[in-house]
């Protein structure tokens, strides 16, 4: 049997947001409150305070300035919570110290994390190399789907997650298989549009032809991947492009006014045969809705 069509539907009990109290974790916020009250589920507001970044730092003044940055955590997690924006949902505040990923991985194992939550501020060339992108990290390391709202996305999504369209790029390998499952099972929760696509890089022969077998192709394989009985609450719709998986993705989400991309993202950058390590990160960078991410 097809790893699909044994999916279960997906069950959101506990979400956690990680934050850094930017504007880009603002955004995120919104719509993890927005998901946990369409799912009736706990969020969990988390920041990890990282030693790291005071490595330049006199160690005569190291201790003073890792208080300092607890304080201000402190403070912004008073502020939020005064704000009263977490009223409508159950929700906890948690505070660590040390590395993102290992902190949030302890804080996801500890409550039963269902769905990890990030903004990004999109970070590329040589400010990326020099700050790191804290949501890569996370999307590329977490067993758990990342939900990755990037700088483009609206700050302001509805009150409650209405998903009207839903594309799913596959690159079908069995990573693909795991974000499938979560892509059809959102989609018949909310009864949404589903697009499914795939991107050729390298035809052997570019010829009409050649491209015409290679889709019939690739859509029966794409086909396959979508259980019978899931025409009885859709139709999908497959696509197959030709070129950069990034561009042809962004391109695509942006003329079906997608609400969701849904992406199987590898553990490492380094696993042969899968698509380059920049491009999930590039579409969730320049995605203008928010992307889940699922690791295979």
């Amino acid at each position: 049997m097809n790893p699909v069509e044994e999916r279960a539907r997906i069950a959101l009990q506990n979400i956690l947001l990680a934050t850094d109290f930017s504007s880009a974790s603002d955004a995120a916020l919104e719509y993890a409150l927005a998901i946990a009250r369409r799912y009736d589920a706990r969020v969990y507001v988390a920041h990890v305070i990282r030693p790291d970044v005071y490595q330049l730092v006199p160690p005569e003044a190291m201790t003073a300035a890792i208080e300092n940055a607890q304080r201000y955590a402190e403070q912004e997690m008073a502020n939020l919570l005064i704000s009263g924006r977490l009223r409508s949902v159950a929700h906890q505040v948690l505070l660590g110290r040390g590395g993102v990923w290992p902190v949030l991985a302890e804080m996801s194992e500890r409550h039963g994390i269902d769905l990890v939550v990030v903004g990004t501020h999109g970070r590329t060339g040589i400010r990326k190399l020099l700050l790191g992108s804290a949501a890569e990290e996370i999307f590329r390391m977490a067993v758990t789907p990342v939900l990755t709202v990037g700088p483009r996305v609206s700050s302001h999504p509805p009150r409650e997650v209405g998903l009207r369209s839903i594309l799913l790029a596959v690159d079908l390998t069995p990573i693909s298989e795991r974000a499938a499952a979560y892509a059809i099972s959102l989609a018949q929760e909310h009864q949404a549009k589903l697009t499914l696509l795939h991107v050729v890089r390298d035809a052997v022969e570019s010829t009409p032809q050649n491209e015409a077998l290679l889709k019939e192709y690739f859509v029966r394989r794409m086909q396959a991947m979508v259980p019978e009985e899931a025409t009885l609450w859709c139709d999908p719709e497959f696509a197959v492009e030709f070129g950069d998986a990034a561009d042809n993705i962004l391109r695509l989400a942006g003329e079906h006014e997608v609400d969701l991309i849904v992406l199987g993202v590898r553990r490492t950058a380094t696993f042969a045969g899968h698509l380059p390590p920049a491009t999930a990160y590039k579409i969730v960078c320049q995605a203008q809705c928010p992307v889940l991410t699922v690791r295979g």
